[in-house]
């Protein structure tokens, strides 16, 4: 079979499409490996009438509801998207399948790479976090860490902005030299600075307690947060030519059409760091635009089958000469 449209990625942005497109009657399927990016997390927040929800919760709601209208879905990842001589695509999966595909849609997320800090992987999601917006309420007037780490500019403006929930927020450097200015704006802000090298962070009856420095230092601390490398798992679009920016991101108009015509994305493959609400939104946007490129299609293929059968139907020579 061939479907109108194949989603690598089942979450909020590949289902909020795979929503729109099956209720346009397209056919839909969706490819994901059950991994999501939050899944680590036990709420999502931020996401109108669902604030407080698991994220597990949410994907099972979306996938009966995509599933409702009709479209299909298989566990499995996507290793290769491929073109086919008819201009759609072949898209293959671990399990060996091949979808055959008029387009693609891409939702395939980032993954967070954390500082190489010892208890940080063990804590994330949990007491370990990166987005105040997501989590910074639940842990309101809480003694905060933040650590420093690769994502230099994120981090200090985390750090700042976390402020907001708590008056007791002490910023680790760790490996990033302030400038005069920088160490200016965040004493000003009322945040604590503590410099050296943080070795890990430690925890006590079940729970993050404290930020470990090489020295033997230990600052208690009940929360963390940290600024990961977001990484944007795009390989499958740059492999079969999307552009991308220097930040590997896939270049996307505003509706999610990338370089490549027929290919699209959504959601943090292309949109770093977007909002749960917001890849879902994105997705939907992405739908819609997309079923408007294969209504084209619809058209123009129409057009052409009418006028291979006009001379035959009416028996007339279209010149008039006999």
């Amino acid at each position: 079979m061939r479907f109108d449209v194949v989603i690598v990625g089942g979450g909020a942005a590949g289902l909020s499409a795979a929503l729109v497109l099956a209720r346009a009657r397209r056919r839909v399927m969706i490819v994901d490996a059950g991994n999501p990016r939050n899944g680590v997390s036990e709420h999502l927040h931020g996401y109108l009438t669902r604030d407080g929800e698991s994220p597990t919760q949410l994907l099972a709601a979306g996938r009966k509801e995509v599933l409702e209208y009709g479209s299909e879905m298989t566990t499995g990842t996507a290793i290769r998207i491929e073109r086919t001589d008819d201009g759609g695509f072949l898209v293959q999966t671990d399990a060996t399948a091949q979808l055959e595909a008029r387009t693609v849609l891409v939702a395939t997320g980032l993954r967070d790479e954390l500082p190489n800090i010892a208890g940080l992987h063990d804590r994330w999601g949990v007491d370990v976090l990166h987005c105040p917006y997501c989590h910074g309420y639940e842990v309101r007037d809480s003694p905060i860490g933040v650590l420093g780490g690769d994502n230099r500019p994120f981090t200090i403006h985390q750090a700042s902005l976390v402020r907001q929930w708590s008056e007791d927020v002490v910023f680790f450097p760790n490996r990033i030299e302030l400038t005069g200015a920088e160490r200016e704006r965040l004493i000003a802000r009322g945040i604590r600075i503590v410099e050296g090298d943080v070795a890990g962070v430690s925890v006590g009856d079940g729970r993050l307690d404290g930020v470990e420095l090489a020295s033997g230092q230990e600052i208690p601390r009940s929360v963390v947060f940290v600024g990961p490398r977001f990484v944007p798992r795009g390989d499958l679009l740059t492999d079969l030519g999307c552009e991308a920016d220097e930040n590997g991101r896939v270049v996307t108009d505003p509706a999610g059409s990338t370089s490549v015509p027929g290919a699209w994305a959504a959601g943090n493959v292309s949109d770093s760091p977007a909002q749960l609400i917001t890849a879902a939104a994105a997705g939907s946007k992405a739908a819609i635009a997309l079923n408007h490129y294969l209504l084209e299609q619809d058209i123009v293929r129409a057009v052409a089958i009418a006028a291979e059968l006009q001379p035959s139907e009416t028996g007339s020579n279209p010149r008039g000469v006999s």
